[in-house]
């Protein structure tokens, strides 16, 4: 399980891959935390001045692996999503997304706490939080709505609606459309382009457009945190996820 996560640096650029296509991607403990480290070394390497996520042209993020998440759902310590999503509202450098394919639950709301998304007409983005007797997290409560509105957040977060790629351009999630085959070229180009400018200037840009509000973001991650762990407990949510297994 070593090659869940794959990390590289070129051109200034840490290009993070999720490589685990059978699963579509599924996250797991394991992906989190390796998750994790790469952003903190991204964070800490001043060589790394841009940070590109994704998956392949075919696949971004299906979301939590199910089993996995129930199987540390009632641990004392905080679940390694968590972490992840507190790690991604503390990142100071810019994030690019690549996204094609699934993008469920955490594989959407991540791509909000990215600079710039390049995405796919095959992308298919769900937020099924309510489906499965749970809430929004990683600060989607707060910036989905400031993104697309109160009515349509409700909509996409409460109802769960599948949205396309051509529907997350107009939303505002996403910056362009690409062609699946050209996705992953034109999303590290544009990595490179962001890294081939005076670090410093990018970096203080990228946290002023942030500064209004980055503390309603870690606020709202706590909070969520909290609901979503109440609710994860509860006869409803458990009988929804088991009936997965079933």
């Amino acid at each position: 399980m070593d090659n869940l996560i794959l990390s590289e640096i070129e051109n200034n650029v840490l290009t993070i891959t999720m490589n685990r296509f059978d699963k579509k991607n599924a996250l797991n403990t394991i992906m989190y935390q390796k998750l994790c480290d790469a952003f903190k070394l991204a964070k800490s390497d001043a060589s790394i001045h841009c940070v590109l996520i994704q998956g392949n042209e075919h696949c971004f993020c299906a979301g939590n692996d199910l089993a996995d998440f129930l199987e540390h759902a009632n641990d004392e310590e905080e679940l390694a999503a968590f972490s992840f999503v507190k790690t991604l509202a503390n990142f100071t450098k810019p994030i690019v997304a690549a996204v094609a394919g699934p993008a469920v639950g955490i594989g959407t709301t991540m791509l909000l706490h990215c600079d710039m998304v390049i995405t796919t007409e095959n992308a298919k983005f769900k937020l099924p939080f309510s489906q499965l007797g749970l809430c929004p997290e990683a600060a989607s409560s707060v910036l989905l709505p400031l993104r697309v509105g109160h009515n349509k957040a409700f909509e996409l977060l409460v109802l769960g609606q599948l949205f396309t790629g051509q529907q997350a351009l107009n939303y505002g999630i996403a910056n362009s459309c690409s062609d699946a085959e050209h996705l992953l070229s034109t999303a590290k180009q544009t990595a490179e382009s962001i890294a081939s400018l005076p670090a410093d200037a990018t970096q203080t840009s990228r946290k002023l457009m942030k500064q209004a509000t980055q503390a309603q973001v870690l606020n709202a991650i706590e909070t969520e945190g909290a609901e979503f762990s109440r609710l994860v407990k509860t006869d409803t949510c458990k009988k929804i996820l088991a009936s997965f297994f079933n």
